[in-house]
């Protein structure tokens, strides 16, 4: 936490927005959706690489009424439901020719790289235009990989697939949809830009409306399984749902295939991401569920579901429970304290010692982080902390913010709130998977930041590098 920072502080425990079951996959009543609670987070891009997923999303800057936007985030996660924050690696600043509009793109690894589709207002000519940002990890950070757009023809939400032939494919439009052929290198093209006839066979028929006769609207996401090509994408504005069609080839011709979201969720928009991921499919979508949430305030979520066996995919709807766990975390490996699978009360930041640190902790906030494995038990709990107050404890708490207590480390006054300190406090009758809960006590005011955490079975705490763990694509 810095002081100069100002924050609208969004609590969780006063959400109101309560959402419908999915119907495809049955789940136990908890609330782990929307996945990001520390900011407004809008139209996700999933990409699976060396065994996590990261999530590369648009931000909806605090309090908007219009679609501000000015930098993307990165999270990734390993189980799907507890999510590392990864700050912003790329902005509208990364594109010198850019003014204004980090809207909805997509990141794709090829040969050793991560290229990342945006779209973004050309300032010289006030257009809407195509740019590709690069970068070795895929976290960032990212570069302009041109110095200008790679295409410009006023439409946006650009979205990238290789197919197995190891062509790739760029498709994007509102009102429109269109497709070049991407070159190997991935910041260039062959041959000019070409249309997709949008008919009532290919994408639904909308009724009244005679500019825009189907129900395709913007936001495709386009890719290929078990020999199918689909695109989903989100269908008639306004408020958005999410359809699909599906074709033999990646430019068509598509069949409408019908209504994978309908209407829901206290936003006007939609949009989809689709991924297979560890043997399951998922759905990523954006709604307006978290507190002062809305249309130009939105919230990434995720769902799993099955695909029907003949390939289509089932209609779902918008849950707070989210999606399984994936295996369980390991408390006994260093844990960054912005991993997070639900939170009350606190933020982010970066951190002085690379990455991110949790911030602006107050008493009764808390961090959740889902299905730890602890086994036959804890001995003792290490963090790296650091106060400009005098303070406060972190209570480490099982099952709920209220639950068993196994633990309390007190942290002391450390002279800022970048001026890193370890403290380790032993622990008792943490055994088993269970959610773990560390739940911050003490006076008024701000109290304490949080870098990262760590559970050892006993004889104290290993000693631990204070970079970032290069496994998360960190450098």
């Amino acid at each position: 936490m810095t002081p100069s920072r100002a924050t609208v502080r969004r609590g969780i425990a006063g959400m109101s927005v309560l959402l419908c079951l999915v119907v495809v996959t049955p789940a136990p009543a908890r609330a782990d959706n929307p996945i990001v609670q520390t900011s407004y987070t809008a139209d996700p891009a999933p990409l699976v690489h060396n065994g996590r997923v990261y999530l590369y999303t648009g931000h909806d800057e605090d309090g908007s009424t219009y679609f501000t936007m000015r930098d993307w985030r990165v999270w990734s996660s390993a189980d799907l439901v507890n999510w590392t924050d990864h700050d912003s690696p790329l902005s509208l600043t990364t594109f010198a020719w850019a003014s204004a509009d980090a809207w909805a793109g997509q990141a794709i690894y090829r040969d050793g790289r991560f290229y990342w589709y945006v779209p973004v207002k050309n300032r010289a000519t006030g257009r809407m235009a195509i740019g590709v940002a690069v970068s070795q990890s895929p976290t960032g950070p990212f570069q302009d990989a041109l110095g200008r757009p790679l295409l410009e023809n006023g439409e946006i939400d650009p979205t990238v697939f290789i197919d197995d032939t190891g062509q790739a494919y760029l498709h994007w439009g509102n009102p429109n949809l269109w497709y070049v052929r991407l070159n190997a290198d991935m910041t260039s093209f062959s041959g000019a830009p070409t249309q997709v006839p949008l008919t009532a066979a290919g994408f639904g028929a909308r009724s009244g409306n005679p500019s825009r006769p189907t129900l395709y609207e913007e936001g495709p996401w386009v890719y290929k399984r078990n020999g199918v090509y689909y695109n989903v994408f989100a269908a008639e504005c306004c408020s958005e749902f999410i359809a699909y069609s599906t074709a033999p080839g990646p430019t068509g011709p598509w069949t409408y295939r019908g209504t994978v979201m309908p209407r829901q969720g206290g936003s006007f928009t939609n949009h989809a991401g689709v991924i297979d991921f560890n043997g399951g499919s998922y759905f990523f979508y954006h709604n307006g569920a978290l507190p002062g949430g809305g249309g130009y305030t939105r919230s990434v979520a995720v769902e799993k579901f099955s695909y029907h066996p003949d390939g289509t995919i089932p209609t779902m709807s918008m849950t707070t429970a989210g999606a399984p766990q994936v295996g369980t975390l390991n408390p006994f490996a260093r844990q960054e304290a912005e991993t997070i699978a639900w939170e009350t009360g606190v933020e982010t930041e970066p951190s002085s010692e690379g990455g991110m640190n949790v911030g602006w902790i107050e008493n009764g906030d808390w961090i959740k982080v889902k299905g730890a494995a602890f086994g036959n038990g804890a001995a003792s709990f290490t963090a790296r902390v650091a106060s400009a107050t005098s303070g406060g404890r972190i209570e480490l708490r099982l099952g709920g913010p209220d639950g068993t207590l196994v633990g309390t480390c007190t942290v002391p006054g450390t002279g800022g709130w970048q001026t890193w300190t370890t403290v380790t406090c032993p622990t008792a009758g943490a055994t088993g998977t269970r959610d773990l809960y560390l739940r911050f006590a003490g006076g008024s005011g701000y109290l304490l930041n949080i870098n990262w955490w760590q559970f050892a079975t006993g004889g104290g705490p290993a000693e631990l590098p204070l970079r970032r763990a290069s496994t998360l694509g960190v450098s």
